[in-house]
């Protein structure tokens, strides 16, 4: 893991259990998906819309079988979904703002049922740019939930009506290498959730998006 997000991610997670430092934990984790996403731009900036799709390690085990137009539809579906449905009760970005049309994708959900030539399949059908701009506005609009939250809602639990509202937007798949997803998230408490979808799963995939671009590269 790269030194400089794996420091950031212990000092906000120790910074967060405490009432009196939960708010610089807050800022800390600001401050640690900031740089996380300056490497996401950087991505647009130096990739084709055949990198985005490119599979260089598609027998591979691990995150970096994917594609990264793939990954990063997987990091904002899951920080979507997660902030906005459960954490705020509050219209997903992907329909409000209307990017399942724009984006061109064919599925609504997290893509943990794609595997191999269907994750190929699904990453050439995205728009790029309306991806890019479906990722800015999730991670606006979270942050925005993020220095909203009080200590004491950092121990509150996703509720059951929260749960079933999930359920029912059919933003997971029923598959079983996605349906797990909705009792893992609802058996945390909130600050359970910034430890994992907000943080540690950005940086996992985008550690396997740069190995993925640097393969390219090489090429």
């Amino acid at each position: 893991m790269n030194k400089e997000w794996s420091e950031l991610n212990k000092t906000m997670q120790i910074l967060l259990k405490k009432p009196d430092t939960y708010k610089q934990g807050i800022a800390v984790l600001s401050e640690l998906r900031n740089e996380l996403l300056k490497t996401v731009l950087s991505f647009r900036e130096e990739m084709t819309k055949d990198d985005f799709n490119a599979m260089p390690f598609i027998n591979a085990k691990g995150y970096h079988s994917k594609s990264i137009a793939y990954s990063l539809w997987h990091i904002f579906r899951i920080e979507d979904i997660v902030a906005h449905t459960l954490i705020s009760g509050e219209e997903q970005v992907f329909f409000s703002g209307n990017y399942d049309k724009r984006t061109g994708s064919p599925i609504i959900t997290t893509g943990n049922e794609l595997t191999g030539s269907q994750i190929a399949d699904f990453s050439e059908k995205l728009d790029i740019d309306e991806l890019y701009s479906y990722m800015t506005d999730v991670k606006k609009s979270t942050d925005i939930i993020l220095s909203d939250l009080d200590y004491v809602d950092l121990k509150r639990k996703i509720s059951d009506d929260r749960k079933r509202e999930l359920v029912a937007l059919n933003v997971v798949s029923d598959d079983e290498n996605a349906v797990w997803l909705i009792d893992y998230w609802c058996g945390k408490d909130i600050r359970g959730l910034i430890q994992m979808p907000f943080s540690r799963h950005w940086i996992m995939h985008i550690e396997a998006c740069i190995r993925i671009k640097d393969k390219l590269m090489k090429r």
